[in-house]
């Protein structure tokens, strides 16, 4: 046993378990649980059907399932939440302790974790930031809400390991621990059909920083309001020149880090394949968090080279027909569509739309009104948008088009979009209801893509 697996014991000894949500993390729970420790009982509880068999679950282990799964939750001791589960009841009513993975993990190895947090670019940040330090030598690890759950790699963590933990505001949201390095990279519009209020969301998203210690780090977007803990802070912006770390928007790759090392950066962006002037400011943040990692400059940005994007952030798909396609599926907000059309070569034809969480869509439609570019309208918040351009001045409607689904808009984004212009899908809507997930959306879309040939 190492130092988390000891402690991991020592908290669920002898206490009755519940694991909520027998998913990629509450299965991961149940395996050390069922390995190190000695409950007194362990039930599993989650909306879906969990079969005993396949899971080779034993006799002792007590499963509920079906829509009254979380009646249950006061008979325990302690009760590990996955993100994805919404409690119908808040902590403070239950008699249970509200526990999760990332919350122990957090207790043990806070001090080597660098938590990264945002709506909008965590994976990208984590994702490179982890490369850099892979590629500098660094025993680090990628965890967290890019895919992989914390205790699967809670055995293996030894005293010089770096943690790269990128965190969703569900994984924040109950958190009573903070990394020793937090980085909160921006705050838009988004979650509020579970949260209500971008107050609730915020409040969410702050944990990540709000229980840290005297001689942390915490590097924030000047934008976003905050409480001092005692931490060092930094601050970063691409509008705020007075941040510690400015990125300017108007000149090619430049960066100037005030205060700290007061210096230039200029990022090499002829030998790089970020596409875009929002990742100029993901790697201004890879780059400040890499420097405290002692990673010297040219070891960066011999990493920063052999970087390849993640799947489904303005990722080019193909050319068909002399029209450039990229797939933005990630984008959930106006923010991140915005940024998709000011960064994709030509744009011309923007697809928009999916589920309607109640975004609020002024800031995107005043921006397409000052463009040329074709708007694809679709799903539920793609109609609503639709009938909110419907309803003003907008210049040249006949450029504004509503179809149903991703099918009937990549056949019209064939049919509109210009030879030597590119078509984005950048939807600033969820998947849910219609995909599985972004990555599904993303899929199909390159998919449909290929059927245009």
């Amino acid at each position: 046993m190492n130092k988390f697996t000891e402690y991991l014991d020592n908290y669920t000894k002898n206490k009755s378990v519940c694991i909520l949500g027998y998913g990629r993390e509450g299965r991961s729970t149940y395996r050390l649980i069922e390995k190190y420790c000695t409950p007194e009982s362990v039930t599993i509880a989650d909306l879906n059907p969990v079969d005993r068999q396949t899971n080779n679950l034993p006799d002792s282990v007590n499963i509920v399932t079906g829509k009254n799964y979380q009646d249950c939750l006061d008979d325990f001791d302690i009760v590990f939440k996955s993100p994805g589960i919404v409690l119908e009841k808040s902590p403070a009513e239950l008699k249970c302790e509200i526990s999760s993975e990332t919350q122990v993990f957090f207790t043990v190895y806070r001090e080597q974790i660098i938590g990264i947090t945002g709506t909008k670019g965590k994976s990208t940040v984590s994702s490179l930031i982890y490369h850099i330090l892979k590629e500098s030598g660094k025993d680090v690890y990628l965890v967290g809400n890019i895919g992989v759950p914390v205790f699967d790699i809670a055995e293996d963590v030894k005293e010089d390991t770096i943690i790269v933990c990128e965190l969703s505001c569900h994984q924040l949201e109950y958190m009573t621990v903070s990394p020793e390095t937090a980085v909160f990279l921006n705050l838009f519009e988004e979650h509020l059909d579970h949260y209500g209020t971008m107050e609730n969301y915020h409040n969410a998203k702050k944990n990540i920083y709000l229980h840290q210690q005297e001689y942390d780090c915490l590097l924030i977007n000047s934008d976003i309001e905050y409480e001092f803990t005692g931490a060092y802070d930094y601050t970063i912006s691409a509008t705020n020149p007075d941040a510690d770390i400015y990125v300017y928007s108007g000149i090619k790759g430049k960066i100037h880090i005030h205060d700290i090392w007061d210096n230039i950066y200029n990022i090499p962006t002829d030998n790089i394949k970020l596409l875009g002037i929002h990742n100029h400011y993901n790697i201004a943040v890879a780059h400040f968090v890499t420097a405290f990692q002692h990673v010297e400059q040219e070891d960066f940005e011999k990493a920063l080279f052999t970087f390849n994007p993640l799947a489904h952030r303005l990722e080019y798909v193909d050319t068909i027909d002399g029209v450039r396609y990229y797939d933005d599926s990630i984008s959930t907000a106006c923010a991140t569509a915005i940024e998709a059309v000011k960064s994709v070569p030509e744009t011309k034809t923007i697809l928009i739309g999916g589920m309607d969480r109640g975004i609020d869509y002024t800031s995107l439609v005043d921006f397409l009104n000052n463009t040329d570019v074709n708007v694809i309208c679709m799903e539920t918040s793609g109609r609503r948008i639709f009938e909110m351009i419907q309803g003003m001045d907008f210049s040249n409607p006949d450029r504004i088009h509503y179809v149903a689904h991703l099918d009937e808009a990549v056949k019209l984004a064939h049919k509109i979009t210009p030879s030597g212009k590119s078509c984005v899908l950048s939807p600033a809507s969820a998947s849910y209801g219609i995909f599985k997930n972004f990555e599904e959306r993303g899929d199909v879309f390159k998919k449909l893509v290929s059927e245009l040939k």
